[in-house]
């Protein structure tokens, strides 16, 4: 943390930092108002400067002087007083009741209203409801007395404005000052066109800077750029409103539907994003048992999926022969294998529903392993007594789960998963690229694993491996977990693993990233002597196969490469 503290206006220079890369990446992109911000920000005094992006980083645009003390600062009032007529910043604003109950404590408010407070000893909010409904009672007075005189604008069914006064005629014996920033909005966007999201905020440089974590070195080309033009930060801007909104569960679901743009954008990860959206607000549908508006929903958007459950919201409506034409379409080219074995479950109620002939679908089936062990005392884990069970000095296992496969992909393909193409990477703060769960996450990038891939064939993925293993150790990644994976068990796992069944795993990583990085078997036993390899997935009494596990299990079993399905049971149960 020295290192961070050793600069006391590191947030100051950070947000500088910002700045400089939009006005440098971006100029073209900004509005008037943000470009003059840029411009005229650099000019005030540091005090000034530092104050204000402390507001920025602290929740809310309301605070009190004595409570922005710091410092490196100095006097937070005499710091505003250069903020003051850029218009960012005011002193002494109007407030309204709700907005001067948030700043003050319960002896403060007592103070400022005395006798008008009631309940001195009531909570807050029972205070506040108590004054707000006598101010509401005075203001319609005076609003009706206006109604009535000569000339005056009538005042009759119009709802009455929240009374709001200066913070020091609220509380005139303060020695407090009250500050409020009016322009987070802006910040705000300018956040989101250097990360790309409003998810992450200014703490990512100091995570940085500390060594807590570490981001690969991306080369940032002009084409690069995540947001082409003006309008993609306008409809990202809409897409988070919609989902905010829809997160809130306030409004009716289909005032927000309507207000979700209807056309696809150009842009191809903002397309991703309307149409996840989407998609959520058709499961919300469907778990209301709102049949038409979830189907009509699901064929809006081209997400993962939706078709598939536009296919069973069809069945669910008892409308058969639309869910089986559809169907019949999916079939001809399914989107994922969790399409497919979603249609697999589907078709032959479907079939027997329209009275069509019974097919039967043929998969392979591993090799089971049933064991029937005695329970241990103590902490245990179903999936460690079985490691520990099967486990010799010639024959090792280990508990991977999905995190064996995911670092091996990731390690061989990382030169392709952090190419910088539009779109990937906004600012050099990501752990892996913002595209990584859009459908053609792969195909804009076809020729960079492909290469990746390549070096299976030929022998050269070994040491592309344990060479990133070496050269990118601690350097944060959406596939390698830097925390479970060791030299040993990565070299185990080159010996005993051929490259053509790597290459598999990776093929069908890339399938389908979100889905396929997940379902991966427990455990992976090698045998040293004799170069093999056998992966396990542990069951439980009464746990079953997970649809995801079933897809891998049965892609490995196609594919000739060695997985068993253990079931355990407990002696004294048998």
């Amino acid at each position: 943390m020295n290192r961070v503290l050793e600069n006391e206006f590191y947030y100051l220079d950070n947000f500088q930092a910002v700045l400089d890369w939009i006005a440098q990446r971006y100029p073209d992109l900004l509005t008037d108002e943000e470009q003059a911000f840029i411009a005229a920000f650099a000019a005030l005094p540091q005090p000034a400067r530092a104050l204000f992006v402390r507001m920025v980083m602290r929740k809310g645009e309301l605070f009190r002087a004595s409570k922005l003390r710091y410092a490196e600062i100095g006097c937070p009032v005499e710091a505003a007083q250069h903020l003051f007529p850029t218009g960012w910043v005011s002193g002494d604003p109007d407030l309204t009741l709700d907005e001067l109950f948030d700043l003050l404590s319960k002896p403060e408010l007592v103070l400022a209203f005395g006798d008008r407070l009631q309940h001195k000893n009531a909570r807050k909010a029972e205070q506040l409801e108590a004054l707000r409904a006598s101010m509401n009672e005075a203001a319609k007075e005076s609003a009706g007395e206006a109604a009535g005189e000569p000339g005056g604008d009538s005042a009759a069914g119009l709802p009455v404005r929240p009374f709001s006064l200066p913070f020091s005629h609220w509380f005139q014996d303060c020695g407090d000052v009250a500050l409020r920033i009016h322009v987070k909005p802006l910040c705000d966007r300018l956040r989101l066109i250097f990360f790309g999201n409003l998810r992450q905020d200014w703490t990512e440089f100091v995570l940085s800077d500390l060594g807590l974590f570490r981001y690969e070195q991306v080369e940032f080309s002009p084409a690069s750029r995540g947001f082409r033009e003006r309008s993609d930060i306008e409809h990202y801007l809409v897409l988070h409103d919609c989902r905010a909104r829809f997160a809130e569960g306030i409004e009716p679901l289909e005032d927000i539907v309507r207000d979700v743009p209807q056309h696809a954008f150009r842009n191809d990860w903002l397309e991703s994003r309307r149409e996840k959206l989407l998609f959520q607000m058709g499961q919300h549908y469907e778990k209301g048992k709102d049949w038409p508006n979830a189907h009509a929903v699901y064929t809006r958007c081209r997400f993962p999926g939706a078709r598939g459950r536009a296919i069973r919201v069809l069945e669910k409506a008892e409308r058969y022969d639309e869910a089986w034409a559809l169907l019949l379409v999916a079939r001809e080219a399914p989107e994922n294998d969790a399409e497919r074995q979603h249609l697999l479950r589907i078709g032959p109620r479907l079939a027997r529903r329209l009275g069509h002939p019974k097919t039967i679908a043929r998969r392979p089936d591993p090799t089971r392993l049933d064991l029937c062990l005695p329970m241990p005392s103590g902490d245990w884990w179903v999936e460690g007594v079985v490691r520990e069970h099967l486990a010799g000095d010639d024959a090792p296992v280990f508990y991977v789960e999905n995190m064996l496969a995911n670092a091996l992909f990731g390690l061989l393909c990382w030169r392709a998963i952090f190419a910088a193409i539009p779109g990937a990477f906004f600012h050099p703060f990501h752990r892996g690229p913002a595209d990584l769960y859009s459908p053609d996450f792969h195909q804009r990038r076809a020729n960079e694993f492909a290469d990746c891939l390549a070096q299976c064939d030929d022998g050269r993925y070994r040491a592309t491996i344990l060479g990133h293993f070496a050269d990118k150790a601690g350097i944060s990644s959406p596939f390698v977990s830097w925390e479970y994976l060791d030299a040993g068990l990565l070299e185990l796992a080159l010996d005993c693993i051929p490259a053509a069944h790597l290459k598999k795993w990776c093929e069908r990583i890339l399938a389908d990233v979100k889905e396929n990085r997940t379902g991966f078997p427990d455990l992976i036993q090698f045998w040293p002597g004799e170069k093999r390899y056998n992966m396990i997935e542990v069951k439980g009494p009464g746990d079953r196969l997970q649809d995801n596990q079933l897809r891998w299990i049965e892609y490995c079993a196609t594919h000739g490469m060695p997985v068993s399905v253990c079931y355990l049971q407990w002696e004294q149960a048998a």
